[in-house]
């Protein structure tokens, strides 16, 4: 297929079909990648309770460098996709080429600043003084390969939002499986302990790395040359005005994470913090891979909406925003019901010979469903904000859920109720979230049908 063959087939093809044709590989995508971290959360759980803690501090790290591949794949992409839309394949080469390398060379300058102070830097990220070694053991490879992700996840996002989701999806998929894979070979088999968990990650994100790279080559995708790195003003701009909203999310994201490692150790009873930090790290990893199916479908919507709304095509942009909420919506109905009756099951699952990680993991969890299937509103919204280039709406409902929100509620609430306050409070934020995003979905709404009245 040939570019204009995929403009075509992104402005022709019936709305709903072409949505379920992009989310379908996302999800496989997400599901697997949130898979993988599940089963490094289980394996390492057979080691210890503090490994498991480890991997929970180690996390705020993967957050970061999430922030910065999101932020520049979102920035990129979204372009791209418009781009692609109004038929501007050359300014389409040069910002994917730019949004690819300057991650290369941002991870590269954090490897090299964070590998040799990895104590300090599990510290940093809230690991209790017991925790430290298996935090620094778990970081140090992927600190390695912290330029690979990034970019990795940069290549994702591009291919995805140009129509290229299966492209993206064999990458990612195959480093996830190769993941699973080589965990219990290292972990277990090398006797490498929480390291060898750390290893195959890292493994696994280069090769997904060169398979995503490998998947720009082809001739309906736009292509990474070296020729077209000509970082301007201009670029980073537009990348800014795409990524913003996706950075910040991420960025609070990671505060988030930091500031739940803090409390959950501080509000735990005396000789409980580990097991309280693992309770949550082992949630967090639950709720990632529930979200991750109604995630990919909701990503699903975006490269259909960017190439439409660079189109002028207004109703078809609608379409494809409402039907990713409806399904979101009524898919995370379904997964809290079971996480909230099947909660201390599926703790256990991680850690079954420690009963106050179960504890106080499911507790947690429950909290958490209850107010789980709010989030796809929230989210899909945000996602169409940010592909339409509504930087300022965008970005504020991206930082709500793990900021505008949460810090508050995981700073204050323990004040009152000690550590339910924590266990609370994602539950408290994502209600929050929701009632701000309702009347910016409203206004969406409007202006959309309004645009398809003029269009006419």
């Amino acid at each position: 297929m040939t570019l204009e063959g995929r403009y075509e087939e992104m402005t022709l093809q019936p709305v709903k079909r072409l949505v379920w044709r992009m989310a379908v590989p996302t999800i496989a995508a997400m599901v697997t990648t949130a898979l993988y971290n599940v089963v490094d959360a289980a394996f390492v759980g057979r080691l210890s309770t503090e490994g498991t803690a480890g991997i929970g501090v180690s996390f705020a790290y993967m957050t970061f460098i999430q922030a910065l591949g999101f932020f520049f794949g979102h920035g990129s992409g979204n372009y791209i996709s418009r781009a692609l839309g109004a038929r501007d394949a050359q300014s389409a080469g040069v910002v994917a080429t730019v949004g690819v390398v300057t991650p290369l060379l941002l991870g590269l300058l954090a490897a090299a600043l964070c590998l040799p102070n990895l104590a300090a830097l599990s510290r940093a990220l809230g690991a209790p003084v017991e925790v430290v070694p298996q935090a620094c053991e778990y970081l140090k490879y992927i600190v390695a390969a912290t330029p690979f992700m990034m970019t990795a996840l940069t290549l994702n996002n591009q291919l995805r939002l140009q129509g290229s989701a299966r492209r993206g999806m064999v990458g990612i998929v195959s480093g996830a499986v190769l993941n699973i894979a080589l965990d219990p070979l290292l972990i277990f088999g090398l006797d490498m302990g929480i390291a060898g968990a750390s290893l195959a990650t890292a493994i696994s994100q280069v090769c997904s790395w060169g398979l995503l790279l490998y998947g720009t080559f082809k001739p309906d995708t736009v292509h990474i040359k070296l020729r077209d790195f000509k970082p301007s003003l201009k670029v980073y701009n537009e990348i800014v005005r795409g990524g913003l909203p996706s950075l910040f999310r991420q960025a609070f994201n990671c505060a988030a994470a930091v500031l739940l490692n803090y409390c959950a150790a501080r509000y735990a009873e005396p000789g409980q913090e580990a097991s309280a930090v693992a309770a949550f790290a082992v949630v967090t990893r639950v709720m990632m891979f529930a979200f991750s199916a109604v995630l990919g479908f909701c990503q699903g919507f975006q490269p259909v909406c960017g190439f439409n709304y660079g189109a002028g095509l207004y109703g078809r942009v609608r379409e494809a925003w409402l039907y990713a909420v409806r399904v979101g919506t009524a898919a995370l109905l379904a997964v809290s019901a079971a996480g909230f009756v099947f909660a201390p099951g599926v703790v256990s699952l991680f850690r079954s010979e420690d009963p106050v990680l179960v504890s106080i993991g499911a507790t947690t969890l429950r909290w958490q469903c209850a107010a789980f299937p709010l989030v796809a509103l929230s989210t899909s919204t945000n996602m169409l904000f940010q592909n339409i280039r509504m930087t300022g709406p965008a970005t504020l409902l991206s930082i709500c859920r793990n900021g505008l929100f949460f810090l508050p509620a995981v700073t204050l609430l323990p004040l009152w109720l000690g550590l339910q306050g924590v266990q609370m409070a994602q539950a408290v934020a994502d209600v929050c979230t929701f009632l701000l995003a309702v009347p910016y979905a409203l206004w969406i709404d409007r202006k959309l049908r309004n645009n398809m009245m003029n269009k006419k």
